[in-house]
């Protein structure tokens, strides 16, 4: 009996270790369950967007009623490319979103180049307006009715966005949780918005949407610029895919995550329209750069401080969960060799990607102070819908290349095509509506194909640069204690 017991006990004492020594094993952990998953693409989603957009919604569509119609099908259509990364995210098992797709299904330069791009403008361009949103929020209402000063309004954004930055370089976990919390208020702020408006169209205040539709008004080659509008609002319905390999039973999760949080994003954001235009006319509307301040003064006086504060946590969600997903893009293409090796490498202790979280952050700081906001909207937009498309067409060609491929999601072949060519469309169509933006951002997007054929196709760095790079390397793993994963998490 007691040789049993001790054998018994030594097994038990065996397991324990093991689970101990797995315990210390570094690498990116599975801790986002549905709830958590659900919490992070609404809570990035619903971000300064639906403060901002409506205005240019409005401007670029020309009347209410048609601007309420490309705040649905922009709903509509990002449900639909959710519902293609879903599948994207069941099949291939990596994190890096656009990346990833972007290399199992066309190959390295274009993952190259949507990787070149994310670094170059499009996360710096990004979290800039959402930052100045959330700066412009804090700052505005201590000086109401005056104009507030610039430079406090970009000194505020730089302080919300560097707390974000420490708070994901600080744990996985204190990001998750933050963006938990987070989001459960920006749903507060939304519904504190739907209320009043739903109450005022029950009182017959239909003003703004009486002759809705006013064909007059419609200019043909300013509608793209509408839908782009839109679809910033609606944009990180894709961020959950970044982060594949740190979602638990991704399988399940990702798609059931994803069409939830779509579909209450898209009646939240139509409703809350709806309750602008119920409140405020639409010359009111366009006169206005803080819309959810001046609905607030007009529907909800008593509690009319408070909506800046709501707006504002919005804002800091949406940067939690951009900063939060963006640099695992980092980190899976410098695993794949499309980038230094430094930013593959994770923290020992605290399990984040801590180069790849602090080498955007000077970036965004950069074009956070030089950006103005609706510039950087039509700026980033052409990139980031391109690639989008490319990387849906990819999840058509692979089926055709593989049609045995295991999929354990998958998506009507007429939605993804849809999709697909409805992207391409809006890009075609941006470059006659923004040349000079879209320009800029094709160009800047093109710049990465020299870079990738001297650094990654054949690496024709001269050898003394090259152990430059690797003694800096070195010494910055050395600063930062971090080292690459010691387990296999795709």
């Amino acid at each position: 009996m007691d040789g049993t017991r001790t054998r018994k006990e030594e097994a038990k004492a065996e397991e324990e270790e093991e689970k101990t020594t797995e315990g210390e094993v570094v690498h990116l952990r599975r801790e986002i369950g549905l709830l958590p998953a659900v919490c992070f693409i609404i809570g990035t989603v619903v971000g300064s967007g639906i403060f901002i957009a409506p205005k240019g919604v409005l401007v670029n569509s020309g009347s209410v009623g048609l601007s309420l119609l490309v705040w649905l099908l922009c709903g509509v259509l990002s449900l639909c490319g959710a519902l293609c990364y879903a599948e994207l995210g069941t099949t291939f098992t990596k994190s890096g979103g656009h990346y990833t797709y972007l290399l199992e299904t066309l190959g390295p330069l274009p993952a190259f180049l949507r990787l070149w791009s994310e670094c170059l403008f499009i996360r710096p361009a990004v979290t800039s307006y959402v930052a100045l949103a959330f700066g412009r929020y804090v700052v505005e209402p201590f000086y109401a009715p005056c104009v507030a000063p610039a430079p406090l309004i970009k000194l505020v954004s730089v302080l919300g966005l560097t707390f974000v930055v420490a708070v994901n370089c600080w744990s996985v976990t204190l990001a998750s949780r933050t963006q938990i919390a987070l989001t459960f208020v920006k749903m507060f702020a939304l519904v504190l918005i739907i209320v009043p408006g739903v109450i005022a169209l029950a009182k017959g205040k239909t003003q703004s949407f009486q002759n809705g539709f006013e064909v007059d008004s419609l200019t043909l080659h300013r509608l793209p610029l509408a839908f782009y509008n839109g679809l910033y609002a609606y944009g990180g319905w894709f961020y959950l895919n970044y982060i594949t390999e740190e979602v638990i039973n991704p399988n399940r999760n990702i798609p059931l995550a994803i069409i939830f949080s779509i579909v209450t994003v898209t009646v939240c954001y139509v409703l809350v329209n709806v309750a602008y235009f119920a409140v405020m006319t639409p010359a009111e509307l366009l006169l206005s750069d803080a819309v959810a301040v001046t609905f607030a003064n007009r529907a909800l006086q008593g509690m009319a401080p408070v909506i800046p504060f709501l707006v504002a946590v919005s804002c800091l969600g949406a940067l939690n969960g951009g900063i939060f997903g963006s640099p695992r893009m980092l980190f899976v293409g410098a695993r794949e060799g499309h980038w230094p090796q430094i930013f593959s490498m994770i923290h020992i202790r605290r399990r984040t990607p801590l180069p790849a979280v602090l080498f955007l952050y000077p970036l965004m700081v950069l074009v956070l102070t030089t950006g103005e906001i609706y510039q950087l909207i039509n700026f980033v937009s052409f990139s980031r819908w391109f690639f989008i498309a490319l990387a849906t067409l990819g999840l058509i060609v692979h089926r055709r290349r593989f049609p045995d491929h295991l999929r354990p999601f998958k998506v009507p072949l007429a939605v993804a095509g849809t999709f697909t060519v409805v992207c391409f469309f809006i890009v075609g169509l941006s470059l006659y509506s923004d040349p000079w933006n879209t320009g800029i951002s094709c160009a800047l997007t093109l710049t990465g194909i020299p870079v990738y054929y001297v650094t990654v196709h054949r690496y024709r760095l001269p050898r003394r640069l090259r152990r430059s790079f690797d003694y800096c390397s070195k010494q910055l793993q050395i600063l930062l204690e971090v080292t690459q994963q010691e387990v296999k998490t795709f």
